[in-house]
């Protein structure tokens, strides 16, 4: 696979079923894969014309919908390197992921005009809804791309300093064969439903690529996640393949009442390990175990429980076949030659070296089976989502009341982990419930509201090693 839109989309048949999508007004429409490619030469000639170059950066604030996938296909077809973000994301995120990847041209959302406005951008901008209605232009040649040419930036989070922007190589559109065969496995003609939303590595991989690899058609559904609604749209659209982040298999099997889906065929999940009580209540009203899957925003996926292999509770899965991973002194580790979705480098850092260790601690039983134990650093992962302690203590501290801060992981029955804050107060003010509702407040509107910490507790000090580092198991340890 030489150029994703090409051999993919605009080789699949003109009229089969590419996308189902639900918009947030209720409104349904239905997308063959000709009408996608047409609409996507038409965006590449409308960037085109605005001066965007192969190698230049496109970014993107859209939302589930055809005007983010036309986007993404476009800059796939022309060798432009797409940054999806998220519209969670507050001003100071998005200007910090201006900074470091300064695009050519924005793609965005109008619903988030404010939010592109604060963050400072003043460059070129495509707005949508309107992709669809750009004139039938003649669009560029398609790009010709090697392996190793650029495609797609997502940011991932570290435990310290800034968010890191990870570029991936055209490989990784190719590369995602292994796990659409292997781990995802929708059958051609199958309606496949990744939720995860637009700017996040899952997205990338599993909203469309991955099923339109194998023939299958994807399902886009611009809206909040709620339980009851998610049900009825499994069982309205007969979807056959389901990919969810666990707090949400989590929250459904929870909050509302789990049922007979006959069109399911299969269930997959990534981001954190699944309890056994959701994995035992989803197998007895769907007939279906949930086959989990490891992978990281740098490596894509590598592991995963495979297709008609009785689920092992708790396992991630054997890795997927040609992945180079061992077990050194408890941590997982990659031979990145070995993995086709491994990643090019951090965007301004040399490329790391034929080793990765992915920070996470595994055990593996007899058979072959990793198990994920927890994280050797300190990122956090809540809800499918990774966040890094410093984006959240940054956005305290900028509190006047607000002298440190730590932020740590908690246990949660529904997320996995919670953030929870561990705040020392400048002199003058006093800890209080209403005070740790302002601080929650105040970091949802600095940062990504899904990073906000659900427990806040004060602290006359923060526990520190002897050079003044934060010592962060101690605070995870206290209950």
């Amino acid at each position: 696979m030489a150029n994703f839109a090409v051999d993919v989309v605009e080789s699949a048949p003109p009229d089969r079923l590419a996308l189902v999508e639900l918009a947030r007004d209720g409104a349904r429409r239905e997308w063959s894969f000709g009408a996608v490619a047409r609409a996507a030469r038409r965006l590449a000639a409308h960037l085109h014309e605005q001066g965007v170059c192969r190698g230049d950066t496109v970014l993107t604030l859209v939302g589930n919908r055809l005007d983010w996938v036309t986007t993404m296909v476009a800059c796939f077809r022309q060798g432009y390197v797409v940054l999806p973000c998220n519209e969670q994301l507050r001003p100071n995120d998005l200007r910090l992921r201006l900074q470091i990847c300064p695009p050519a041209l924005v793609v965005c959302d109008t619903r988030n005009a404010d939010v592109l406005s604060q963050s400072g951008w003043d460059g070129a901008t495509v707005w949508v809804p309107g992709v669809d209605a750009l004139p039938d232009v003649e669009a560029p040649a398609p790009a010709r791309l090697s392996a190793l040419d650029r495609s797609l930036i997502t940011f991932t989070s570290g435990t310290a300093g800034e968010p890191k922007a990870v570029i991936h190589g055209q490989r990784y559109l190719a590369g995602q064969r292994v796990q659409a065969g292997h781990w995802l496995a929708p059958s051609s003609g199958d309606l496949v439903w990744c939720t995860a939303a637009s700017g996040w590595s899952k997205s990338a991989r599993n909203a469309f690529i991955a099923p339109w690899i194998r023939g299958a058609a994807a399902l886009l559904h611009d809206a909040r996640f709620e339980p009851a609604e998610r049900l009825s749209l499994l069982e309205r659209e007969a979807v056959n393949v389901l990919c969810m982040a666990p707090t949400e298999y989590r929250v459904i099997a929870k909050r509302a009442t789990l049922r007979p889906l006959p069109s399911l065929r299969g269930l997959v999940a990534a981001g954190e390990a699944l309890n056994p009580e959701v994995l035992r209540a989803w197998e007895e009203a769907t007939g279906l175990q949930i086959r989990d899957g490891y992978g990281q925003t740098e490596t894509g996926q590598l592991t995963g429980m495979p297709p008609g292999e009785e689920v092992r509770p708790g396992s991630m899965g054997r890795p997927l076949p040609g992945m180079g991973l061992s077990i050194d002194d408890g941590e997982l580790v990659v031979d990145a030659a070995t993995v086709p979705t491994f990643f090019l480098h951090y965007q301004g850092e040399e490329p790391p070296d034929g080793i990765w260790r992915t920070g996470d601690r595994v055990g593996q039983d007899d058979d072959g089976y990793l198990f994920f134990e927890g994280r050797t650093d300190d990122v956090i992962i809540s809800a499918g989502y990774r966040i890094g302690p410093f984006e959240v203590e940054s956005a305290l501290v900028a509190h006047d009341a607000v002298a440190e801060a730590a932020v740590v992981a908690a246990p949660d029955d529904e997320r996995g982990s919670i953030v929870r804050a561990v705040v020392v107060l400048r002199d003058g003010f006093a800890a209080s419930d209403d005070l740790a509702r302002a601080l929650q407040d105040h970091v949802k509107s600095t940062t990504a509201p899904y990073k906000y910490p659900r427990v806040v507790t004060f602290a006359p000090e923060l526990p520190k090693t002897a050079s003044g580092k934060i010592r962060r198991a101690l605070l995870r340890g206290e209950e």
